[in-house]
């Protein structure tokens, strides 16, 4: 609430004092003494001058007048302000009406316009005078508590001395300034009707409930000045002045219609009555002293003479009674002060005494005390009420026994006369006086009401006497052992003896007395005991002496004399004269001494079990059978309803009540059996029907109600009647359901009262069947039973019949429904009316009925439709949307919505229509329904919604324990309205789950005709926006934020809170209301940066409340942060960051009283220590903190009974989901399992061992109940802490990079990571809590890895000492340590945990790799000792230290890893295999490897890869099932080529049987289709075509190879022999592979790799080592490796030619937008493979022989350039043998492209130096290969940008550098396959003639047998067509063409050319001046002449 028109000055600043003061004195606030006294200073004159208001002038008038057009300054805000006409002259009005000043009235009507919304419906004037008169009311409440608070005589509120001290204080000065009489002149004064007439003239009243209000608060008003003076009297005397001031108003008080006083005249009574009061004194306190000297009965004379004559000698009062009250009160008074030692000297005679008690006499004092004060309905609300008037009664009987004898006296002499005047039939005579009758009525009357339970009555009774009776002997044994005090004894004299004789006059008053006197348990024992003593004793009877009248024995007696009597005449029921009851019967005075009697002995009875068992089981009263007998008789039906009351009593034992129920049926009170041939009903239908409803008056219906109401809670007979009828309930149901509850409406009424009286007690019954109703499957199987031969149906158990009534249009449901309605027609009016309260009791028995069956309904249908019985109901939510034939619409639902705009006078018939608008709103169909019937009228639709809003204000209401003790009203109804408002929020929430529109938006205020997102929340009032739901909750949680303890309500209402938060979080995570929600708390509330700076709540009492508030508050903080990165709201999104990562501290900005001497102090030391700032835990921190990680478990059941596996059985068996979605057990239906159990064994032994049988019982329960409890409580700390990681999460992901610099981005990881590790390797963290850690160190550790790599790229730098960018190396150490911690404590289980360990492991281990850096090629100039000596680098240096920790953990983690990579979950498995990877790969002292291969790991992983082969084929169909064999298969293949990457790994893999695993794989040979799979597309491209996923299968095997075969040097040959055995075996899939029509990048990979393991394997050599194999076989492999041979050859054609161009620009057009990377990739793998088949020539040649003459050409003697390469049609390019021209074109070729690529390398490396100069242009350009999607470039930050642009030169470099190797290389190796052949061909080689072709080859062969090598190793060559018939035919002419086309191919300028690329690039490299050699000979061979 804005704080300028919170000031209006007749509300705001009173409003704020009753708050102080109600926290201060009520609520006992902390530090709230200091602000109490500020407020009592500043509104002392509000207090002196009571209800005085400021005055009118002309001067105001004016300024006011002006306002419109000059404007006006209004007290606390700025400036002035223009106000409309409209508004000025309600001021004027207002200031009329209240005779206030104009300036005052103009403010409180601007307070009423901003309250406004708080009372939908109401102008803002109407709302102003509400404020003035709380306002008013505000003050009086403020000084009665102040007085209340003072020390005293009477009661304490034990508050501090300094609180007390302050108030007494004040208020001593406040009464020295005439205080009583102020007040009493306003009591006088202020006149509602009075107000009323005023406010009608002027307008200032509205609606019903405006009305209600304003009167309601002027009564208060006068109430609380009143309860201001009666305290002050309670506590303090009052002066003489005060004390006649007093007198004088009551003497001119006059009394109400029914002759009582009203509560503020009582007020006042009771406050001279206190005046005059001094039984403080015979009290002992110990204060007792200094009370009696501030006495001034006992210190002043004159007061005494003065209070004596005022009240003996005054005129009459207009109330005699209420004088005669005051002067008895007076004569008691000096009666005790006569007995005290000081008080004798100032005191008037003892005669004086006497006379006034006689006055007091002669004025019917006891009949004005019963009529005047007991009828007044506030008296028994007041305890210092009920005591004073008891001290009253007792002090008479005590200190004036002489009175009260002369009072007996008088009584008997009255008894005889009365008793004369009826034998001789005269008049009564005048004169007589009923003083003690009226004594006897008003002590039963008083005594018989004890709203407290005070039990004042015991005082009554004397113990000693009750010790002769052996049933009391035990109990009051210790009282009576110590004398009772005098006055007790006098009492209970009295009543003795006043029993003894008794005049039959009195015998009704006194039995009436001793009803008051037993009110309470040891009051009935007391008087239970009496009536037995009274009785006569076995002597007396034997003398023939009749005992008292007033006894047992007379009683029961009397009662079956009657009984015997009236049964002679019980006429026969079809008589006709039984309407007509006999003449002989009862007597009027009769009647009313057994009503009396029978009313005693119910009190005794209800109150003592005793008494009840003693008196029922008496072998010769037996009152049960008469009384019942009784019932048959005529008698009244007054008194029969007494006997059912009394019956109903007894029936209160479960043991009585079990034969009470056989003796009703027997007796047919309610005839349920009818006799054959009888022609009407008889019993107490009868009665109803014809006697009861002709009177108009239903005492016997009613008493038959609460008699069966009664009954039915002890015990619900199965069987009664069984025999003569269908046993059961039934006919009982029938009765009360079709002739008592539905006729109600119809029936005459004489008093319109006892109509709901009725209702009630019907409703009562059936309230209580359905509430003790659980459905059993057995209720819905039609069972039969024998009666008299035949078999009828059986009843069912009369819950399932109202159930049954309730789920079906029933005229009982509509009546229930009409009882509502009617109900709520009624409140609305808020006018009184007879039986009101009934009423409302009767309305909730509905409510509660339907909540009942709404919750019974879903289990009772599903056992309706397991059985298919026959019956038909329809679900009671449905049937609620029916239509109302009452007002003709379907306004079931409505009406019960509307019970909540009544909560403050009915607070549990709101929460029972809370509780049903709950459960209704379950139903998704109904809800859109009901957002129509709820806002189809406008004003219902207000209503209901000020109705909801208003329950969720309310004040009142108070979070208390589960089961909290019911006794104090108060605290009751706090409860019930807290519970409602629980009701409510889960009623939003299940709503807001639901689709729109939902009743949740409506009552929120969201738009519910319109798009959703289309709302615009406000302020209430502003733009008409009413006060929602929203804002009452937002309002309840603001609350207390702006002070330093936080929102009042996380303390004092937690679960309330924790709901309201999750309301907030679910609005702002709903797409639909998230817009508007929060930009609403952003703008207008700062709620979350208000809510979050209170971060983290601690209640020691409800920790697991507190930590969900702080889970839900955290979760909408996290969408904040992420809304607001995404919006860009810079200054939000910083706001919130900081507040939760600053380890400075805040300046928190304090309320207003708060501040002051802190500021100053915490200035002046912040002067002194201007450099040491103090660090404070950052908040994040510190609500992990509040998160405890230990759970105390609860431990196993001891059980000396029960079976425990059973018990366990029985609990899993009774647990369930709740709402919150935590599985627990229900305890009630446990409790109900278990207890049937203990009641089903039988025997003797069971009933002995019960008792303890139940205590097991009990413990079995607590346990539940515990585990219970352990679960939420763990529940809550996973959702707290899944809430902290996600808000984490979106801190470090979502929001700008730039808020959290780099550094302290680290600092900030590594404190989170250390403290979370910290929590969870704590000895006792629950194992429950570890999976949500682990994620949130993964996310941690990524973001730490990327943070410090990022910072690096920045060019940072490494500082060698520091350590590692910002964050030192210890920090880093530390982080692995608890991570490796961490990953060993969790042992065996917790595998998917450890998944995310070893993903942080990688993150982690990410750090210290180097990034990649520029290959410039100049490296290898360095000197190998420069290399060596050069200083280590801090990426080596922290991998060292690294590797010495993982190291230093030894076997026990290594164990963990390998065993994880083994087997287990797959995505653990992959990241183990990484993690081994990554280890593997830093470990230089191969200790790792040491320990997979002697553990038998790596085996078991190699031995693994038969078992993926199955899987791995079924990835290769159209469909895949799953790609998780595929990732895994790449996972372990990337760990053994790790492995292989040492020769000793790679040795060991090949012993390990590697290859051969892979030889039986047979995934290698299902090449897919591509044509076929195009069509198979994953459309979302994330799964990959088929081809795609065999050449993620081939090609890690592949590259696998290549590095066994490059680590196995060459001794150990047995390597290439297994990969090329590997590669004849799939020789089919392999040559197909080779033969690949079209060349894509999957294809070029593939080539790349195949080739290079066939240049390395596929030799003649190759074959020898393979040890012995026969001769066919390796002619068969020959074969193989022939075809290899020139399949490899026949690749080098389509490469080195123009279809390399023809495939780079089809990789363009494909995928223009990836095209450069695309490339550059391709270009590497075209020239890697034609390196390779280059290298495969190279080492064909070289293998053959040393010398060029023994050489065996690869390629024919065409020096031609292949310019048809591309226009030969394969099949031909396949058959034919490449030209030596060929080999010239790929030199030529590379050469060109050498000089292209070093170009492209110059210019990047130039553009990498000079990054920071180069043009934004550029930058972009580079930038967006490595962005994806359009305008990505856009997006990013320039920082970003050049940290990519430097990303992609480094890549673009090392691109070049590798291919210039490659070209190199190629050039070399085109060389010498050039040079070998030429000399081969020019100089060796001897031309054919054509003749000799018949034998081809012929010359060959000479030349090789000379060689004396062994024939068939080269054999194949020749005759597979190595040259075959191509070659054979090599004519001169050939040669001579070959030498000119070369000669002419390498001419100057490519021989130029190649020495510049040597001078380029082979200086650096190895092979210096080696293409210089060869160019040298190959010029030197084609040179020479021709031979």
């Amino acid at each position: 609430m804005q704080k300028a028109t919170q000031r209006a000055s007749l509300w705001g600043p009173l409003k704020e004092l009753w708050e102080t003061v109600d926290g201060a004195v009520l609520r006992r606030q902390p530090e709230s003494v200091h602000l109490l006294d500020l407020q009592l200073k500043k509104h002392k004159p509000h207090f002196l001058s009571l209800y005085t208001n400021p005055p009118k002038s002309a001067e105001q008038r004016e300024k006011v007048r002006k306002a419109s057009t000059e404007g006006i300054a209004i007290q606390g805000q700025q400036g002035s302000r223009l106000l409309p006409e409209q508004l000025l002259s309600e001021a004027f009005i207002l200031s009329d009406l209240f005779d206030i000043g104009e300036l005052a009235a103009l403010e409180l009507l601007l307070a009423g316009e901003q309250q406004q919304p708080h009372f939908p419906g109401l102008t803002r004037g109407l709302v102003a005078v509400l404020l003035y008169w709380d306002g008013k009311l505000c003050v009086a409440n403020s000084l009665r508590t102040l007085i209340q608070s003072r020390h005293g005589k009477t009661f304490t509120l034990d508050l501090s001395g300094e609180l007390v001290a302050l108030t007494t204080r004040f208020t001593d000065e406040l009464m020295t300034q005439g205080l009583t009489k102020r007040i009493l002149t306003l009591v006088s004064e202020i006149n509602e009707t009075r107000e009323f007439e005023r406010l009608q003239k002027e307008r200032g009243l509205g609606n019903e409930k405006h009305r209600k209000e304003v009167s309601d608060l002027i009564k208060e008003c006068r109430q609380a000045l009143a309860d201001s003076l009666f305290s002050w009297t309670c506590q303090s005397p009052l002066s003489e002045d005060d004390t006649l001031a007093l007198i004088s108003h009551l003497e001119t008080v006059t009394a109400q219609a029914d002759g009582s006083l009203d509560s503020v005249n009582l007020a006042l009574v009771m406050a001279l009555l206190y005046c005059l009061d001094v039984s403080f004194i015979e009290q002992g306190t110990e204060d007792r002293d200094d009370l009696i000297q501030t006495l001034p009965l006992l210190t002043n004379k004159q007061y005494v003479d003065a209070v004596h004559s005022r009240l003996m000698e005054g005129q009459p009062w207009k109330l005699s009674g209420l004088q005669a009250v005051c002067r008895l009160a007076w004569a008691l008074s000096l009666r005790v002060l006569s007995q005290l030692p000081q008080g004798c000297e100032n005191l008037l005679n003892e005669f004086l005494k006497i006379a006034l008690a006689d006055q007091a006499l002669l004025g019917d004092v006891f009949l004005f005390m019963k009529q005047g004060i007991l009828g007044c309905e506030s008296f028994c609300q007041e305890e210092f009420y009920i005591r004073r008037l008891h001290s009253l009664i007792t002090d008479f009987l005590a200190l004036m026994p002489m009175k009260v004898k002369q009072l007996r006296n008088r009584a008997d002499e009255d008894a005889r006369l009365v008793h004369m005047s009826l034998q001789m039939d005269s008049e009564l005579p005048s004169s007589l006086r009923k003083d003690l009758d009226h004594l006897m009525t008003l002590i039963g009357e008083f005594y018989s009401k004890d709203s407290f339970g005070l039990e004042l009555g015991l005082e009554f009774w004397c113990p000693t006497e009750s010790l002769q009776h052996t049933s009391l002997q035990g109990s009051y044994l210790g009282m009576a052992l110590q004398r009772p005090p005098h006055k007790q004894v006098v009492l209970s004299k009295f009543v003795r003896q006043m029993g003894d004789l008794l005049p039959s006059t009195l015998y009704i008053s006194y039995l009436r007395m001793l009803k008051g006197l037993a009110n309470g348990t040891q009051c009935a024992h007391y008087s239970f005991s009496l009536l037995k003593t009274n009785g006569a004793t076995h002597s007396d009877s034997i003398q023939g002496v009749s005992g008292s009248p007033v006894s047992w024995e007379h009683f029961f007696h009397s009662l079956m004399l009657y009984h015997e009597n009236l049964r002679r005449d019980f006429p026969n029921p079809d008589a006709s004269q039984y309407r007509h009851p006999s003449l002989r019967g009862i007597t009027q005075r009769e009647l009313e001494g057994l009503t009396s009697f029978l009313q005693l002995l119910t009190t005794i009875i209800t109150w003592s079990e005793n008494a009840r068992l003693a008196l029922c089981e008496h072998p010769q009263w037996t009152p049960v059978v008469v009384m019942l007998g009784l019932l048959q008789c005529s008698v009244p039906p007054v008194l029969k309803a007494e006997l059912l009351h009394c019956l109903a009593a007894f029936g209160k034992s479960p043991e009585i009540a079990a034969s009470l129920w056989q003796s009703l049926e027997y007796t047919q009170i309610l005839q349920t059996v009818r006799a054959p041939g009888q022609r009407q009903a008889a019993g107490i239908e009868v009665e109803l029907n014809e006697i009861e409803s002709s009177s108009e008056e239903y005492p016997l219906t009613r008493g038959f109600c609460h008699l069966i109401s009664t009954l039915v809670e002890s015990s619900l007979p199965i069987n009664l009647g069984a025999g003569i009828r269908v046993p059961g309930f039934q006919p009982y149901l029938n009765f009360l359901r079709d002739s008592v509850f539905l006729p109600f409406p119809t029936r005459a009424y004489r008093h319109p009262a006892e109509k709901w009286e009725v209702a009630d007690a019907v409703l009562e019954v059936f309230h209580k069947l359905l509430r003790d109703y659980e459905p059993q499957p057995s209720d819905f199987v039609q069972e039969m039973v024998e009666l008299q031969g035949e078999q009828v149906a059986a009843h069912k158990p009369p819950g399932h019949s109202v159930m049954f009534h309730l789920l079906n249009d029933s005229p009982m449901l509509a009546l229930c429904l009409s009882l509502l309605e009617e109900g709520v027609r009624q409140l609305d009016t808020y006018a009184p009316f007879p039986g009101k309260k009934h009423l409302e009791s009767a309305v909730l028995r509905c409510l509660c009925l339907l909540d009942l069956a709404l919750q019974k309904e879903v289990v009772f249908m599903d056992f309706l439709r397991e059985s298919q019985a026959s019956m038909l109901v329809s679900p009671l939510e449905q049937l609620l949307q029916g239509v109302s034939p009452q007002t003709r619409s379907a306004d079931h639902i409505v009406n019960i919505a509307r019970y909540l705009y009544h909560s403050s006078s009915n607070p549990e018939a709101a929460f029972q229509s809370a509780k049903i608008l709950r459960r209704i709103a379950n139903y998704p169909n109904i809800q859109t329904r009901l957002v129509g019937d709820f806002t189809h009228d406008q004003s219902v639709s207000e209503k209901l919604m000020a109705g909801f809003v208003e329950c969720l204000d309310s004040e009142e209401a108070e979070e208390g324990t589960e089961n909290g003790d019911d006794s104090d009203q108060q605290k009751k109804v706090a409860r019930i309205r807290h519970e409602t408002r629980i009701h409510m929020l889960n009623l939003l929430i299940t709503s807001l789950e639901l689709k729109t529109p939902n009743l949740a938006l409506y009552l929120l205020g969201y738009e519910v005709k319109k798009p959703v997102s289309s709302t615009n929340l406000q302020d209430p009032g502003v733009l008409g926006c009413p006060r929602s739901c929203l804002h009452a909750i937002l309002s309840l949680l603001q609350r207390g934020t702006e002070k330093r303890s936080g929102p009042v309500l996380t303390q004092q209402a937690p679960h309330m809170a924790e709901l309201c938060y999750q309301v907030i979080y679910q609005l702002c995570a709903c797409p639909d209301t998230s817009g508007p929600t929060m930009r609403y708390l952003r703008t207008s509330q700062d709620f979350l940066f208000s809510h979050l700076q209170h971060l983290p709540f601690i209640l020691p009492s409800n920790q697991i409340a507190a930590l969900s508030q702080m889970s839900w508050l955290m979760k909408t903080a996290a969408i904040e942060l992420r809304v607001t990165s995404l919006n860009r709201q810079r200054s939000h999104t910083q706001h919130l960051v900081s507040l939760l990562l600053d380890d400075q501290p805040h300046a928190q900005h304090t309320a207003d009283g708060e501040s002051g001497m802190e500021e100053e102090t915490r200035s002046v030391s912040g002067f002194l220590h201007f450099d040491t700032v103090s660090k404070v835990r950052r908040k994040l921190l510190s609500v992990l903190d509040a998160i405890d990680f230990s759970q105390d478990m609860p431990e196993l059941l001891q059980l000396d009974f029960f079976e425990r596996t059973q018990i366990e059985q029985v609990i899993s068996n009774c647990e369930h989901v709740n709402e919150q979605g935590h599985t627990v057990c229900n305890v009630k239906l446990l409790h109900r399992v278990l207890v049937a159990e203990v009641n089903a064994l039988q025997g003797m032994a069971a009933i002995g061992q019960r008792p303890l049988l139940m205590e097991e019982v009990n413990s079995i329960l607590q346990q539940v109940v515990e585990r219970n409890r352990v679960r939420r409580s763990l529940s809550a700390k996973r959702h707290a802490l899944r809430s902290w990681r996600s808000l984490v999460e979106t801190l470090l992901t979502a929001c700008p990079a730039d808020l959290i610099p780099a550094d302290d981005r680290q600092l900030i990881i590594r404190d989170l990571l250390l403290d979370l590790h910290d929590k969870v390797l704590s000895e006792d963290a629950a194992g429950e809590l570890m999976p949500i850690v682990a994620g949130a160190v993964f996310t941690l550790t990524a973001h730490l890895s990327q943070s410090v790599l990022s910072e690096q790229q920045q060019g940072a730098g490494l500082e060698a000492s520091s350590g590692f960018a910002s964050i030192a190396n210890s920090a880093l150490h530390l982080i692995l340590r608890k991570l490796l911690d961490f990953i060993l404590c969790t042992g065996g289980g917790y595998q998917r945990l450890r998944a995310h360990l070893y993903g942080s492991l990688l993150y982690y281990l990410q750090i210290a790799q180097k990034p990649e850096e520029p290959d410039t090629l100049q490296i290898a100039g360095k000197a190998m000792w420069e290399r060596l000596t050069a200083p280590e680098d801090g990426f080596s240096k922290l991998q060292r230290e690294n590797l010495a920790i993982i190291e230093s953990y030894g076997k026990a983690l290594m164990e963990v890893v390998c065993r994880d990579a083994c087997d287990g979950h797959e995505i653990s498995r992959m990241l183990a295999l990484a993690v081994l990877d990554r280890i593997l790969s830093i470990d230089r002292q191969n200790q790792w490897l040491v320990y997979l291969c002697n553990s038998g790991y790596l085996r078991s992983l190699v031995e693994s890869l038969r078992q993926d082969d199955v899987a791995l084929q079924s990835l290769l169909t159209p469909q895949p099932p799953l790609l998780k064999p595929l990732y895994i298969y790449e996972s372990k293949m990337a760990l053994l080529t790790r492995v292989a990457k040492t020769g000793q790994g790679a040795v060991e893999l090949l012993r390990c049987g590697l290859v051969a695993q892979l030889i039986e794989c047979q995934v290698f040979d299902m090449v897919p289709d591509i044509d076929a799979h195009r069509l198979m597309r994953d459309p979302s491209g994330f799964i990959p075509s088929p081809m795609d996923r065999y050449r993620q299968i081939l090609l890690p095997t592949l590259r696998l190879f290549q590095v066994i075969l490059t680590s196995t040097t060459i001794n150990h040959q047995q390597g290439a022999a297994q990969v090329l055995q590997w590669l004849i075996v799939h020789a089919d899939t392999i040559q197909s592979l080779l033969r690949c029509q079209e060349l894509s990048m999957g294809a070029l990979q593939e080539l790349s790799l195949l080739t290079g393991i066939i240049s390395k394997t596929a030799l003649p050599g190759a074959l020898e080592t393979g040890g012995e194999v026969n001769s066919v076989a390796l002619m068969e492999f020959q074969g193989h490796i022939n075809r290899f041979q020139r399949l490899c050859l026949s690749l080098l054609g389509r490469l080195a030619g123009s279809e390399r161009e023809r495939l780079l620009k089809q990789a363009e057009i494909a995928a223009p937008g990836d095209s450069a990377e695309r490339r550059e990739e391709m270009e590497v793998a075209m020239q890697q493979v034609c390196a390779n088949i280059m290298e495969y020539c190279q080492t064909l040649l070289l293998q053959n022989s040393a010398q060029a003459q023994f050489s065996i050409c690869l390629f024919s003697p065409s020096g031609s350039e292949p310019a048809d390469l591309t226009s030969t049609l394969p099949s031909m390019a396949y058959s034919r043998v490449p030209s030596l021209g060929l080999v010239l074109y790929l030199l030529k070729n590379t050469a060109a492209d050498f000089f292209r690529f070093h170009q492209s390398h110059r210019q990047s490396l130039g553009k990498l130096q000079t990054l920071d100069q180069l043009p934004p242009d550029e930058l972009k350009e580079l930038c967006q290969g490595l962005v994806s999607g359009p305008g990505g470039v856009e997006k990013i930050s320039s920082v970003q940008r050049s940290l990519l642009a430097k990303r992609r030169l480094v890549q673009l470099i090392n691109n070049r550098a590798k291919l210039l190797s490659l070209c190199s290389y190629v050039i070399e190796t085109c060389l010498f396959v050039l040079w070998r052949h030429l000399e081969y061909y020019l100089l060796h080689c001897s031309p054919t003639d054509p003749k000799d072709s018949l034998m081809p080859g012929a010359s060959l062969y000479r030349s090789r047998l000379t060689d004396g090598e062994k024939i068939y190793s080269f054999g194949g060559l020749q005759a597979s067509g190595g040259r075959g018939l191509g070659l054979s035919r090599v004519s001169q002419q050939d040669l001579d063409l070959l030498k000119s086309d070369m000669a002419a191919g390498f001419g100057e300028a490519l021989q130029r050319k190649l020495l510049e690329v040597e001078g380029l690039y082979s200086q650096v490299r190895s092979r210096y001046t080696f293409i210089q050699a060869l160019v040298r000979r190959i010029r030197g061979l084609l040179r020479q002449p021709k031979s």
